[in-house]
């Protein structure tokens, strides 16, 4: 690999501090309230300067979503190596991953429907190509845990994964953590809990039933 000039490592350094706050200005703000304005004071640099790294708003979130799928997929590629772990435990491990992630800001939050963001993260072929690769592992773990009993047959694969990808901007862990009144470990235990096992308790037996 090319050693990268010391101006291209100028611009590197740079782009990744732009990318770190708009991680945890999407994580604290949202997509809606973030402006380039605030990112440019966060990093410390002129918005005109931002403006030469991306090329708007949208490019600065898409940014942001590349490199949490980079995140995701070290981390998933890590669980692959858990020879021990069941496909089922090694979604539980990237579920509560992802809610840790979320109560300790490092979460972006966007918006489910807005096209000019929506046209930038289709046109982005690094989002694209780890997001595939993220959910074709995961969907092939899905399957294995559907093939075990472990997850529900009768449920499409589709409808797990989304469900395992809504936890990421879930927002019932926000709240419980707001109150006041847990840790971030109870929480993440709760909220992985409700979504593997439902809200339905253990099955009691009738009174008078067999042993």
């Amino acid at each position: 690999m090319a050693r990268l000039s010391f101006r291209e490592q100028v611009l590197r350094v740079r782009e990744d501090a732009i990318v770190d706050a708009v991680n945890r200005l999407l994580a604290d703000k949202g997509f809606d309230l973030m402006t380039v304005d605030e990112v440019a004071a966060d990093v410390g640099i002129a918005k005109a300067s931002l403006y030469k790294h991306f090329a708007s708003k949208e490019a600065l979130a898409a940014a942001a979503m590349v490199r949490l799928l980079q995140r995701t997929l070290a981390f998933v590629e890590q669980q692959a190596t858990h020879a021990g772990a069941s496909a089922y435990d090694r979604l539980r491990a990237v579920t509560r991953w992802a809610l840790q992630l979320q109560l300790a800001g490092e979460m972006p939050t966007l918006p489910s429907q807005n096209s000019s963001l929506r046209a930038e993260l289709m046109a982005n072929k690094a989002y694209l190509d780890l997001l595939m690769q993220v959910s074709d592992k995961l969907g092939e773990w899905i399957l294995q845990a559907q093939a075990a009993g472990d997850i529900d047959p009768a449920l499409p694969p589709e409808v797990v994964l989304y469900t395992i990808y809504a936890r990421g901007c879930d927002p019932v862990p926000a709240f419980l953590k707001a109150g006041g009144q847990y840790g971030d470990d109870q929480i993440v235990d709760w909220v992985l809990s409700t979504c593997f096992d439902g809200l339905r308790g253990p099955v009691r037996r009738p009174a008078g039933a067999g042993n």
